[in-house]
């Protein structure tokens, strides 16, 4: 997992509400652990028509959203079945945040564990980014803010072992792991009394 401390990005905007886990990665594609490829996965039932082909009408087919980093989403995404694949398929699509009124919080957790911010922000912020997309966002996840394009400085909730993990690129095992001086520091200490 990298580090993620900064992001500036134009958004991708998906209006739609309850957006489920099985809808950002069909279950259908839940045969890998492997996290490479699976962004070519990613809302595939709402990506391509019936033929196949690439659906001209889906914002992530547009040329415009192309390169785009932020997910803005209506209310509760990410809702449904645990899944871990679905933060897997959002990052392998090249998202790094989703911001929205309400996130899952099993959602949450996955996303967090793999390097994907999830943003909680107040309705008339997200409404006002709902009807703008492609607009460029600045996230500063050092002092848990999104400045909007007039200036403005929003600041979102992150828990502060969450944010340690972000700005450091590791996730919880690698925090842990990273801590093995210190561990190894207490058991000879212990071991000596």
């Amino acid at each position: 997992m990298s580090a993620f401390a900064t992001l500036t990005s134009r958004t991708v905007v998906l209006r739609e509400r309850n957006i489920d886990t099985d809808q950002i990665i069909p279950a259908r594609y839940l045969t890998t652990t492997e996290r490479r490829g699976l962004g070519r996965y990613a809302f595939n039932d709402w990506r391509t028509l019936a033929d196949g082909s690439p659906n001209p009408e889906f914002p992530f087919n547009r040329a415009e959203n192309m390169g785009a980093r932020i997910l803005v989403a209506g209310r509760n995404f990410g809702c449904g079945s645990s899944r871990e694949h679905a933060p897997w398929a959002l990052t392998d699509l090249g998202l790094r945040a989703v911001i929205s009124t309400e996130i899952a919080d099993i959602f949450r957790s996955n996303a967090l564990k793999n390097g994907l911010l999830p943003i909680v922000l107040d309705a008339d912020i997200v409404d006002e980014l709902l009807e703008r997309p492609g607009i460029e966002l600045s996230i500063d996840v050092a002092s848990r803010s999104v400045t909007l394009p007039d200036g403005r400085r929003v600041q979102f909730p992150l828990d502060a072992f969450a944010q340690t993990c972000l700005l450091e690129g590791v996730d919880q095992l690698g925090y842990l792991l990273k801590q093995t001086p210190a561990i190894q520091r207490y058991e000879e200490s212990a071991h000596a009394r």
